[in-house]
């Protein structure tokens, strides 16, 4: 057995009782794992990432802190029992979640919200859902720009038009519902009503391309469902992202088939977010080491199941963009920009085109990823020291490098790569990021902790949100493992109110009409 020293210390959670405890994170066996003790609970050794070297490679792409300046101060003790943000947190809200409902049509096995099964029913109103958006959005010095509406599963709530219309007014740039397709496929006019108003894209979960997964992981035969959910979203021109729960025997076989998937319907798809299945909320939490897939496994699988034509190499760290943002903050004199900082173990993305004829071509086979950021980021002090006329120029002069960064004989047939680029930062010309993304699909990977692997550190730089009706933002991964429940206890609607009564005949309602 091979153990090299310490790579962290952090904090964790015990999967038992919840408490905080001390925790090692450190390399065995050219594993990763995560150690910590509870006192009545015992030791509990976990898997952090199967692949050592991978795990190490990413830990050049740790971001610098892009700090809220509203954070609210530290009260109840060490993170995270201070939630909502509390000023340890060192990452801006990049997409806001509200759950608009916990109520469900599915009856899943792995659900980390625990949806439809608390036995209460939590149902913001529109006024409270219009307050946590504000909330959202007085986050300084940037508001946030994304919410991302889920639940439970969004679309039983009869207003979801009018919640996605009530975002739209409150100013996010880019709103998304979080959904099984169930009413898309049912309603065909959903999805028009939905992007008459402003809704941005469908994130579908879409567990595989046969029908075994959703029986083992959705209790449903509803591949077909997905199918005309998304069938319906082409119909109007409405963006699809794909939502894979990975879970270790029963779909990660499919991944290669998912990302083809993907491409075949790419005028719809805009891309693949696999996310590996998270031991929280209803899912079962006996068989943590043998279902558990982390970052690594995917990106090896993604490069065995599609045959080596898109490589582990090709992936990146999530927040390995950031200076892209501050170079834009630089050059409109802003103190700061939206900027993805999230821990580089949070999640990893990248980018392939297709061409015509079918071939996949990743970002990473025409862009030196390195380079090209380093040129980015290199250009920034020389920027910020300028007159608006004189950034220009000044970025102009650094960009007379790109050519060294990018392997023309490589690109797309279809993109003037160097000619794109300079016009995205030099005359930001969101046209021309249209361009960019004709044809291209972002596959990327988000790992979601649970108990037995809550890293202290990567939520302290979460960029993913909940607001909450009293008023607080918490982190994903603390909302999911320790305040979902409280929360919807303090806000759920007794089942004999006049407001139960009302949700419950707009039910039926809908039933009579699908």
């Amino acid at each position: 057995m091979f153990r090299i020293s310490t790579i962290s210390k952090t904090k964790s959670l015990c999967p038992n009782c919840l408490k905080i405890l001390d925790a090692e994170v450190y390399s065995e066996d050219n594993k990763i794992f995560i150690e910590k003790t509870c006192s009545e609970h015992g030791t509990f050794k976990n898997t952090y990432w199967h692949d050592a070297k991978l795990f190490e490679k990413t830990l050049a792409y740790e971001p610098e802190p892009h700090r809220l300046k509203n954070l609210k101060d530290a009260e109840n003790g060490e993170c995270p029992s201070n939630c909502g943000l509390c000023n340890q947190h060192k990452s801006q809200t990049i997409l806001g979640l509200i759950d608009v409902t916990n109520r469900c049509n599915l009856t899943c096995p792995i659900c980390f919200a625990n949806a439809a099964a608390s036995g209460t029913l939590y149902e913001p109103t529109q006024d409270e859902i219009r307050g946590m958006l504000k909330n959202l959005r007085k986050n300084q010095p940037v508001a946030t720009p994304a919410i991302q509406f889920s639940g439970g599963e969004p679309t039983v709530r009869s207003d979801i038009v009018e919640l996605i219309k009530i975002a739209k007014e409150e100013g996010f740039t880019h709103t998304q519902i979080a959904t099984n397709g169930i009413e898309l496929a049912n309603n065909e006019n959903l999805a028009k009503e939905l992007k008459d108003v402003g809704l941005n894209t469908v994130y579908l979960q879409f567990d595989g391309v046969t029908e075994e997964p959703y029986i083992k992981t959705r209790n449903a035969n509803i591949l077909d469902k997905k199918i005309e959910a998304i069938e319906n979203c082409r119909k109007v021109g409405l963006g699809v992202v794909l939502v894979p729960t990975l879970v270790k025997g029963i779909n990660d076989d499919q991944i290669g088939d998912i990302i083809q998937f993907a491409l075949d319907n790419i005028d719809v798809i805009r891309g693949v977010n696999f996310q590996p299945v998270s031991f929280a909320g209803r899912t079962p939490s006996d068989k943590v080491e043998q279902q558990r897939i982390t970052i690594d496994d995917l990106v090896n699988d993604v490069e065995k199941q599609t045959n080596g034509k898109i490589k582990k190499e090709a992936f990146y760290p999530a927040a390995t963009v950031a200076p892209i943002s501050e170079l834009i903050a630089a050059m409109n004199n802003e103190e700061d920009e939206v900027t993805l900082t999230c821990h580089e173990h949070c999640g990893v993305g990248t980018y392939v085109f297709k061409e015509d004829n079918g071939e996949i071509i990743p970002i990473t086979d025409f862009i030196n990823v390195d380079k090209f950021m380093k040129l980015i980021e290199d250009s920034i002090p020389g920027i910020e020291k300028n007159t608006k006329y004189s950034k220009t120029k000044t970025l102009a002069k650094a960009l007379k490098n790109l050519p060294k960064t990018i392997d023309t004989d490589e690109t797309p047939s279809y993109i003037d790569i160097i000619d794109l680029l300079k016009n995205i930062f030099i005359k930001q010309d969101y046209l021309a990021l249209g361009d960019f993304h004709m044809n291209a699909l972002l596959i990327s990977c988000m790992h979601f902790m649970d108990p037995f692997n809550f890293d202290q550190d990567r939520v302290s730089r979460c960029v993913i949100h909940y607001a909450t009706p009293d008023g607080r933002i918490i982190p994903f991964c603390s909302m999911n493992n320790i305040y979902r429940e409280s929360v919807e206890s303090k806000f759920n609607i007794p089942l004999n109110s006049d407001r139960a009564r009302e949700i419950i005949k707009n039910i039926n309602k809908a039933k009579k009409e699908h």
